[in-house]
């Protein structure tokens, strides 16, 4: 292949198999100057060993960045108040994080003046679209470097072998390939044995919760407060958002609440087996439907629901920084306006169920639902709606001559 043509490239470093590779192998194949980049989104790892690890191998510097703040707040936070769910199940943890790292690469590609930028997706995945969108649409100048798609390594096990070559220290081994992918949100898993959709994970797999079976015999109650669609409290006691995730992940984890496996449909066309620990983010959503109940108006929660599957599949795409996806997202804030009040979810052997909901500002009246006797609704009322109702299914009817 032909030597890339960079002055100074800055690379999406994690110290991992991927990006342990790549920096080596841009000094081999370009004259630019590396610089590593490393989002700390809550990878729950040290990152300090990595300076040394990244320069060993080829960078001229490591910049690291604490994310965490912004990830919460201003990408799960939209996400969880739009109730963003993709194909019904994923939680879109990593596809959250994806334009958050995007936006930094950019953003340090400017202040080293460098001209291309660098990622280790790879050219059969999602992330190589997310970074990418986001780049281009934060930068329309810049060069992204994909090694993936151009060099000769043919998959995990040739990466291995090249930092045995290069001894480049790294934990994924021959005998555990699949790929894992942490943040403060979630953790996924993919590939090796996973690959088989037949194929039930281990529970050693497992990080950020116990086993249903092993958790708690008892169940335990816990309480989010909400404001404008916001978690605000946990159990009455106000947190920030990175430590009310964690306490809910904990609490979550606990419990066996938030796994996921599912065959997924890819972007690039395909379809994948993914594995997903979601259990902050299960407890959030579930506990957030419970207030949207009190407070939503009817037809403002289903016109958003109807949108739902739409904007989570702008996330799972990479169109965050997309006029579409900002443009719901204002729309989506909108109607949280009066979600307001607090929700009591029961954790119990891998489920997070809502025990019971309420808001000041309740559109939920006792008095009208009740069927007890009551005077504020008037039942004979309902004839006249059914039939008004009625009326073109009986038109229908008539002209099919039933």
């Amino acid at each position: 292949m032909d030597r890339i043509q960079a002055k100074k490239i800055v690379v999406a470093y994690s110290g991992g198999l991927d990006t342990s590779v790549i920096i080596k192998w841009l000094r081999e194949h370009s004259d630019a100057e590396v610089v590593a980049f490393t989002a700390d989104i809550g990878q729950g790892e040290e990152l300090a060993p990595l300076d040394e690890k990244a320069k060993k191998t080829g960078a001229s510097k490591l910049i690291i960045d604490d994310l965490r703040e912004e990830f919460v707040r201003d990408f799960v936070f939209p996400a969880l108040r739009a109730n963003a769910i993709y194909e019904g199940v994923y939680l879109l943890g990593t596809s959250l994080a994806r334009p958050l790292i995007g936006k930094y690469l950019v953003k340090h590609a400017k202040a080293e003046g460098a001209d291309a930028i660098c990622h280790g997706a790879t050219g059969k995945g999602n992330d190589q679209v997310r970074f990418e969108l986001t780049a281009y649409a934060l930068m329309p100048e810049i060069k992204v470097v994909a090694p993936w798609r151009v060099w000769d390594l043919k998959g995990r096990a040739d990466l291995i072998a090249y930092c045995e070559q290069h001894q480049i220290p790294v934990t994924a081994t021959k005998e555990k390939p699949y790929s894992t992918d942490r943040n403060l949100f979630h953790i996924s898993f993919e590939g090796g044995v996973l690959e088989d959709p037949w194929f039930e994970p281990k529970d050693e797999m497992f990080v950020m919760s116990t086993s249903p079976e092993k958790a708690p015999d008892k169940a335990e109650y816990v309480e989010i407060d909400f404001h404008k669609g916001n978690p605000v409290a946990v159990n009455g006691q106000k947190l920030g958002p990175v430590e009310l995730l964690t306490k809910l992940n904990e609490l979550g984890g606990k419990h066996g609440v938030g796994r996921v496996d599912v065959v997924e449909n890819r972007y690039v066309g395909m379809k994948s087996r993914g594995v997903y620990e979601t259990p902050g983010g299960t407890i959030l959503h579930v506990a957030h439907r419970g207030v949207e109940q009190l407070t939503m108006d009817r037809e403002v929660m289903h016109l958003r629901d109807s949108l739902i599957p739409r904007y989570a599949e702008l996330i799972y795409n990479g169109y965050w920084y997309a006029p579409e996806r900002e443009s719901l997202q204002v729309m989506i804030d909108q109607m949280q306006e009066h979600v307001t009040g607090t929700a009591r979810i029961k954790l119990y052997k891998g489920t997070a169920s809502l025990a019971g909901r309420k808001a000041e500002r309740s559109l939920f009246s006792a008095a009208h639902a009740s069927f007890e006797a009551e005077n504020v609704y008037q039942q004979a009322d309902a004839e006249g709606f059914i039939k008004l109702n009625a009326l073109r299914l009986r038109l229908r009817a008539q002209r099919l001559g039933k």
